[in-house]
């Protein structure tokens, strides 16, 4: 299966360019839903949720709806192992796991994470305590692109997120390489004025793609698709909508259907505006 879909949904400048200007929180998910097939959730990097949250979340999604739920932090930026802190996502996740809409977990680490004995007993540490949960690395430092890497994520059956991102030194270079049943990629935009400098967090993700920069991700991604049994692909570059629009013309890119085309669409901004 193949699913294409945006980093969160609940946001409030979403509100007249992707969702109605009156729409409310609660009815935001479901009209959501009725545009794309999954959804990457990435407040659980900040606060784990209680477990109603998740079967809120599923009750308000068709059955083949499909979560990513991102790791807390405590899970991929503590040095040490907060067992606690496992123990409670997990929890949180479970009405997911048994509605069998959960895709995977999504474990990004820190641009300040390189390759080491360190961190490679970190990632063991990860596998075992997630047990036969599907999950995803997201590394955010180049020195991890390596053949000894991807051999490693094999041998622990996690899968390797592929990225596009600014080409700033040290981050992450575009590749598509596929490591366990589960391919993924995120795109976050390509705003490298404000990927390290910024006042606001939304300010690194303030950037609308061109059909010509996605054009060169669709033989990487048909690469991924062609090997994983499940691709993910979500649009991380979300300010004022900006990734529901890319997330459409990816799928349209790519030939994929979206669950409801004739919604209407987002407001179209010209690629001369100012974001």
């Amino acid at each position: 299966m193949i699913y294409i879909g945006t980093s969160g949904f609940s946001y409030d400048d979403w509100k007249g360019e992707f969702y109605p200007a009156k729409i409310a929180k609660k009815d935001m998910l479901a009209y959501y839903a009725r545009s794309f097939g999954a959804v990457e959730i990435n407040s659980t990097y900040y606060a784990i949720p209680g477990a109603a949250s998740f079967a809120s979340m599923d009750k308000k999604t068709p059955d083949d709806f499909r979560f990513v739920v991102k790791a807390h932090k405590d899970m991929t930026h503590a040095e040490t192992t907060n067992a606690a802190g496992f123990d409670a996502f997990m929890g949180a996740i479970g009405p997911l796991i048994d509605s069998g809409k959960l895709g995977c977990v999504l474990a990004q680490y820190p641009w300040g994470f390189k390759p080491n004995e360190v961190n490679i007993g970190r990632l063991r540490d990860l596998r075992d305590r997630v047990g036969d949960v599907r999950t995803v690395v997201e590394f955010r430092n180049s020195e991890w692109v390596s053949d000894e890497t991807f051999g490693l994520l094999r041998e622990l059956d996690l899968g390797f997120c592929c990225v596009d991102e600014p080409q700033l030194k040290g981050l992450m270079p575009k590749v598509s390489v596929v490591t366990s049943e589960t391919g993924y990629i995120r795109f976050h935009g390509r705003n490298a004025r404000n990927w390290w400098k910024h006042e606001e967090s939304h300010e690194r993700y303030d950037y609308l793609y061109s059909e010509e920069e996605l054009s060169e991700w669709v033989p990487k991604a048909e690469e991924v698709i062609e090997h994983a049994r499940d691709t993910y692909m979500f649009f991380n570059n979300h300010y004022r909508g900006k990734s529901a629009i890319n997330a459409r013309m990816f799928a349209r890119m790519l030939g994929l259907p979206l669950p409801m085309e004739q919604i209407s669409e987002p407001r179209q901004m010209s690629l001369g505006e100012d974001f």
